[in-house]
């Protein structure tokens, strides 16, 4: 089950998601020749991703927001650039482009806090973008339940494309990342679920105030759940791009 895109235009171009979609492949480019060298990729996230083990042991935290920037391959970075593509541009619209940069840093480092908070003497380094865009689908959840979001459904050799409200998919991933979360084994590589957990709640309290602004429930009345629709809107999701790809 992937994401393809959302029904949800938004009123102005998505320069910082565009922009941090950008540093994210240009790190991995950097990167990209240690992959070869299991040893020297294994030093980099060590030095520069989110190791609990040493956050306790020499109260250094900068890993925390470094480790949003670095990821584990193609598929790893490929996956998060998709969902940052697909929710962050309506973020973006909402908080404003500096606003919006705050809130993504802010709750990638609150992904990661949980993730210390749960496994701090886990000496396996955290990295990727995925806290942070948790954030994101977390504050999309509040402010537009029902947005369509277009998924991808493979059963065996059946691809099937099926729209169905946000807050259904959104919900369903984030009851996963609580399960998985609480089924794996602490000290061991893998996702970070709780970093996803961290992530996402983040993303709602961060974003409740900017709900609060718009009205709260009255926001929601007025648009049924739904994205509203602007005049001379930035249609940036109805343009396949690299969404393509899944």
């Amino acid at each position: 089950m992937f994401p393809l895109r959302d029904h949800n235009p938004s009123s102005r171009f998505p320069f910082v998601t565009l922009a941090l979609i950008a540093a994210n492949v240009a790190v991995f480019l950097f990167c990209l020749p240690l992959f070869s060298n299991p040893k020297a990729l294994h030093a980099l996230f060590m030095e520069w991703g989110m190791v609990p083990a040493l956050i306790t042991q020499s109260g250094d935290w900068s890993g925390m927001l470094t480790s949003m920037f670095l990821h584990g391959g193609v598929l790893h970075l490929a996956g998060n650039m998709l969902f940052l593509w697909i929710f962050g541009d309506n973020m973006e619209d909402r908080f404003g482009h500096l606003g919006f940069l705050l809130f993504y840093l802010a709750g990638g480092v609150a992904a990661a806090l949980l993730q210390y908070a749960v496994e701090p003497s886990s000496p396996v380094p955290v990295v990727g973008a995925s806290g942070a865009i948790a954030a994101v689908m977390g504050g999309y959840l509040l402010l537009f339940p029902k947005a369509r979001v277009d998924l991808l459904i493979i059963l065996i050799v059946i691809f099937r494309v099926i729209p169905v409200p946000a807050w259904l998919m959104l919900g369903l991933w984030f009851g996963l990342q609580l399960y998985s979360g609480a089924s794996a084994a602490a000290d061991e590589g893998g996702v970070a679920y709780w970093a996803h957990s961290g992530g996402f709640i983040a993303g709602l309290a961060l974003t409740l105030p900017l709900w609060l602004k718009l009205g709260g429930p009255a926001f929601w009345n007025r648009t049924a759940g739904s994205p509203p629709h602007p005049v001379g809107v930035y249609r940036a999701t109805s343009v396949p791009r690299v969404r393509r790809r899944r």
